[in-house]
């Protein structure tokens, strides 16, 4: 009989069984606020039932498995038919489907839709982040497709559809359809209007062919894409649907499925297109304009699908530490680690808030809330993802040489963790977009110092921070160079003008006096120990069962 060399003791137990939704208060309290309170009791239950889903060992195995078993592209049929099809696994396929029944690409028709969208999708892709992007790029292209009434009449529907229907065939014969978006190619990446595709009109109105490529495109497996081309008159937007409406494929090959850091479950993809069929959506020579709603959108998921890394992240750092123990006692109750664990809580806290604060100004739909959108999401969509990777690395060392291992799922958070500050236009685009709404649209700069306003007095702290954004505003020197720093500090102002107005006083003092009041280092778990560290760590922490 075999002797045992040691007892098993001092291990953390899995952050398994527990509402990601219920046991996150800057979630929950922020849904509340911005909630028609009529809607209140509906949008709870239904956002209760998907974290109670996301938090579930079948859910987390979906996950696990689906980055385990990265899509595979076959080119070929066995007898040498050109098909283009990904297999994924089918833990992808479930993970797809929940989120879709759950109304995570139904937003732009329901009563507080985005609001109820944007809690969801930080609740549900806490469990898996690559099927997020589908997700999301379905959901956002509903307004792009608006700008061609027939076509938004027709595809609508299908997109906002809470049928999964993996299938490739005839848009007509689908109950439910996924998009994706081609706009990147080898030479110009961010500089669109560099690109070289060729769109040529057909004899049918508003149909054209199209000869070229993309450098990446996302969610191949998609039933339709709004890919940019140059037309006669111009870069112009098109719908590419997959399959043609008799039910024959669309000329689409896929030339390979890119090698990536992260987002392994998720198929990103290059591909080449040889008289292949499309529809313009918008008119010739305005496909920036056309497409960008749909980028507008795709932004705000950056900063929600941030958000939920941070959120997971501080998670299972908060849970760890109250279970293991070192040196006489849970690392929990250490104020180093406390320190360290509030510092990644407020950076979470703050992302989130902001992410609710921009999906209710969708919900609105007033002028301020309009032009506030404007220039508020670039600078969100700036700074919080630029935090992401920050707090989910600090946050893996939590764990020790644990976290360091595949099976806490930290390494995998931390792989994810620098992608949405890429998609969908990178730092540099994100801060000369905010410049632009700027020059161009001195509503939204208004928008947006209206919006810090409402929260004058309340704080020293914070109406120091104003003063200096707005002097720093004003030096119009060098400001394109200057154009980082600009928009760091218009995030921050505005996540800290939020928590004083939202927050407990805990969390919101500790904001102001580290992220506005200089009383901060330059790495996590520089608070000063006077602030009350204990109440926000305690909030962050997911209460489980």
């Amino acid at each position: 009989m075999a002797v045992p060399t040691h007892t098993v003791t001092n291990q953390v137990p899995p952050l398994v069984a527990y509402d990601v939704y219920a046991s996150d208060p800057a979630l929950t309290e922020g849904v509340a606020r911005h909630a028609a309170p009529e809607r209140l009791d509906e949008i709870t239950s239904e956002l209760s039932e998907l974290g109670r889903s996301a938090g579930s060992a079948q859910a987390q195995r979906w996950g696990e498995e689906a980055n385990a078993c990265s899509p595979v592209l076959r080119t070929h049929d066995r007898y040498g038919h050109r098909i283009d099809e990904v297999d994924f696994h089918p833990s992808w396929h479930r993970l797809l489907g929940h989120a879709v029944s759950a109304g995570l690409t139904a937003a732009w028709s329901r009563p507080d839709g985005h609001l109820r969208r944007t809690a969801g999708f930080i609740a549900w892709t806490q469990v898996e982040a690559g099927h997020g992007c589908p997700l999301s790029m379905t959901h956002a292209a509903v307004p792009a497709l608006r700008a061609e009434p027939s076509l938004a009449a027709e595809w609508e529907p299908r997109l906002t559809s809470r049928v999964y229907d993996p299938e490739l065939m005839a848009p007509g014969a689908k109950p439910g359809a996924l998009f994706g978006m081609g706009m990147t190619e080898k030479q110009g990446g961010s500089d669109v209007r560099a690109n070289t595709t060729r769109a040529e009109p057909l004899a049918e109105e508003g149909c054209y062919v199209l000869t070229g490529h993309k450098w990446f495109c996302s969610a191949p497996m998609s039933d339709g894409f709004l890919v940019l081309a140059q037309a006669p008159g111009g870069l112009t937007c098109f719908l590419l649907p997959r399959v043609l409406p008799d039910g024959t494929r669309n000329p689409f090959a896929i030339q390979r499925l890119k090698d990536k850091l992260g987002n392994r479950s998720n198929a990103s993809s290059e591909v080449e297109f040889s008289g292949t069929w499309a529809r313009r959506v918008g008119e010739e020579g305005r496909g920036v304009a056309t497409i960008i709603e749909m980028v507008a959108a795709t932004r705000l998921d950056c900063v929600s699908g941030s958000a939920a890394l941070m959120r997971q992240a501080v998670a299972q750092a908060t849970h760890h530490a109250a279970y293991r123990e070192a040196f006489g006692g849970p690392l929990i109750d250490k104020p180093l680690m406390r320190n360290v664990l509030a510092d990644l809580a407020l950076e979470s806290e703050a992302a989130t808030t902001l992410a609710l604060r921009l999906a209710a100004a969708y919900d609105a739909d007033g002028e301020h809330e309009r032009h506030l959108r404007r220039i508020a999401v670039p600078v969100a969509k700036y700074w919080v993802t630029k935090r992401c990777p920050a707090v989910a690395g600090e946050a893996l060392e939590c764990l020790g040489g644990n976290g360091y291992v595949e099976e806490s799922g930290m390494p995998r958070l931390f792989r994810e963790s620098p992608l949405n500050s890429i998609w969908e236009g990178s730092g540099n685009v994100q801060a000369l977009d905010v410049l632009r709404a700027m020059q161009r649209e001195p509503q939204a700069l208004n928008a947006f110092l209206v919006e810090i306003g409402q929260a004058r007095g309340a704080d020293h702290r914070l109406d120091a921070a104003v003063k200096d954004l707005l002097t720093e505003l004003g030096d119009l020197e060098g400001i394109e160079a200057r154009a980082r720093r600009v928009v760091e500090r218009m995030a921050v102002v505005l996540q800290g003008s939020l928590l004083v107005r939202y927050a407990p006083a805990p969390v919101s003092d500790a904001f102001c006096a580290s992220r506005l009041g200089g009383d901060w280092g330059t790495a996590f778990g520089t608070l000063a120990h006077t602030l009350d560290l204990a109440a926000v760590v305690d909030r962050a922490r997911p209460a489980v069962e």
